[in-house]
């Protein structure tokens, strides 16, 4: 059994994605959640570049790390100046990382062209600098940039600057595929052929790829399969340009799919789906739904025949256990369903057997879907349509009217800008009527007051519920203004977290849909019998 080392470079190389930006906080919580999934290595970030990553290493060290090392990123020494006189060698031996990752040129067209300088030049760059910082105590991680583009170009050259670097004492010497250009079987040949030529100073190799080609987790395992002992990329992915090989993915196909190679101790892979979202989420990033073994719609079945299917065999249409990488399986509902998504989706309702109410509630959901409708965020909505069918639905109070009312005066400072928001209910609770007005921020949140101040008296439950997202779609574009709106609005209490959905031609109509089912489900969940 190999171990593979994960070498994660999220605060660095993930950082230069576009839109990407953490702070010094940001920085610290994902290394002290890289550390407790087991990576080897995080890469802290560049401390000659900016005053939060100089602090990055000094807070560093107060963490309780159990197991990765903090790596410092920085260049070969500059043209002209010894190692110990250049700037940015001194940064890396003053953060006090115990890992300085350096970084050099390997193909000739860049040292000529754009470091401008003599090849012979390049090649003392590297190895001073890599035999400076070894003397200063510290364990160097050579990264050898455009490594694969430059052995191509001039094979004889781009091996003299990785045995520079072997022989000056790096203790691994990483390709890197800086422009992300290389195919697979690239990759796998030069890094056989990178592995041979370090082998007599008993340094292995290492793989760095982007994801220009979308080839980024393949090109990392197939330089796994040719001997690299190191991975370097990024949680999700993220990075300049395209982004870096996804550890995420490599994590779980190394762990899971190849039976001669082990990380993270083998333990961390069960957390991945919590990593992913928690770098996500930190980052303020959406989430990536469709992401290979941890996205929500990873192991989601929506055809009914696979629905079918996975309820007699799981591994019939799921490559492995969503457990396994802490992901769910999920049963989603369209048009596109069959019976055995209905009834995966109804058990906990305790409908079985029952293949009337199957057929006309998967009947009810193409007719719904027809006007707009979507169910697979709304299992509240869903869970009432069900019982709509089944005649097992208990209304808790009925709908007379609303009236929603929105003020603006026209602001002679657009600062100053003024809206009033009024909502008007009429509802009947037990042969009683309830007449109550409400304002808001906006019409929705006006509306939810005054049904609120409307039930609160019978239902004081609702005390505890708070709506927590509205999300607002167009149903058919090409109709401009008079497009259908469907409304999404998740609600929450103390224990669970469910979603609604309404459509109309109008968005307060789709909104006040949505609502009522928001709070007929809440009654219905809590047990409420009238």
């Amino acid at each position: 059994m190999r171990s593979i080392q994960i070498y994660d470079t999220t605060l660095r190389d993930g950082t230069q994605a576009e839109g990407v930006s953490l702070s010094l906080a940001d920085k610290l919580a994902i290394a002290q959640r890289l550390d407790e999934v087991g990576v080897d290595y995080i890469e802290g970030g560049y401390p000659l570049s900016n005053e939060k990553d100089v602090q990055f290493f000094q807070r560093v060290r107060e963490l309780d790390l159990k197991h990765a090392k903090i790596c410092a990123f920085g260049m070969t020494r500059r043209r002209g100046m010894t190692a110990a006189e250049d700037p940015g060698i001194q940064a890396l031996v003053e953060s006090q990382a115990p890992v300085c990752t350096v970084v050099g040129k390997t193909w000739d067209f860049h040292v000529t062209d754009v470091l401008r300088v003599s090849l012979e030049e390049n090649l003392a760059m590297i190895s001073d600098s890599v035999e400076h910082i070894v003397e200063a105590g510290r364990e160097v991680i050579y990264d050898a940039e455009h490594f694969f583009d430059g052995w191509k170009a001039n094979p004889e050259y781009a091996r003299q600057t990785i045995l520079c670097a072997a022989e000056a004492g790096a203790s691994l010497i990483v390709l890197c595929d800086t422009n992300g250009g290389s195919l697979t079987n690239e990759i796998t040949q030069l890094t056989k052929e990178a592995s041979e030529a370090v082998a007599q100073f008993d340094v292995k190799v290492g793989i760095h790829c982007h994801n220009d080609c979308e080839l980024a987790v393949a090109n990392s395992l197939a330089a796994v399969e040719a001997g690299a002992v190191q991975v370097q990329g990024t949680i999700n992915g993220i990075g300049e340009r395209c982004g870096n090989a996804n550890l995420i993915s490599v994590i779980c196909n190394l762990e899971l799919k190849k039976d001669d190679c082990s990380v993270l101790n083998g333990l961390g892979v069960g957390h991945m789906t919590e990593l992913s979202r928690f770098v996500f989420e930190t980052a303020n990033m959406r989430l990536n739904r469709g992401q290979p073994f941890v996205g929500r719609s990873a192991f989601a079945h929506k055809g009914g025949m696979h629905a079918h299917a996975v309820a007699r065999a799981t591994d019939s249409y799921e490559h492995i256990a969503p457990e396994l990488v802490g992901n769910e399986r999920r049963i989603l509902i369209s048009e596109l369903s069959g019976r055995s998504n209905i009834q995966a989706l109804t058990a906990e309702q305790g409908i079985d057997g029952d293949s009337e109410l199957m057929k006309n509630v998967l009947a009810e959901i193409v007719r719904l879907e027809n006007q707009g409708y979507q169910f697979e965020a709304a299992k509240a909505s869903f869970e009432l349509l069900v019982q709509r069918c089944a005649g097992t639905f208990v209304r808790h109070f009925e709908r007379e009217k609303y009236h929603v009312e929105v003020v603006a005066w026209e602001p002679t400072d657009l600062d100053k800008h003024e809206v009033e928001n009024e909502a008007t209910v009429k509802l009947i609770v037990d042969d009683q009527v309830f007449h109550q007005v409400a304002e808001g921020d906006g019409p929705v949140n006006a509306l939810d007051a005054a049904l609120r101040k409307a039930l609160n008296e019978t239902y004081p439950q609702l005390g505890d519920m708070r709506l927590v997202d509205y999300k607002v779609r167009v149903v058919n574009s090409e109709a401009g203004t008079a497009a259908r709106i469907r409304v999404f609005v998740d609600f929450a209490d103390a224990t669970d977290r469910w979603g609604t959905v309404g459509v109309s031609e109008n968005i307060i109509e789709a909104s006040w849909l949505a609502l009522v089912d928001g709070f007929e489900y809440k009654l219905y969940k809590d047990g409420v019998t009238s």
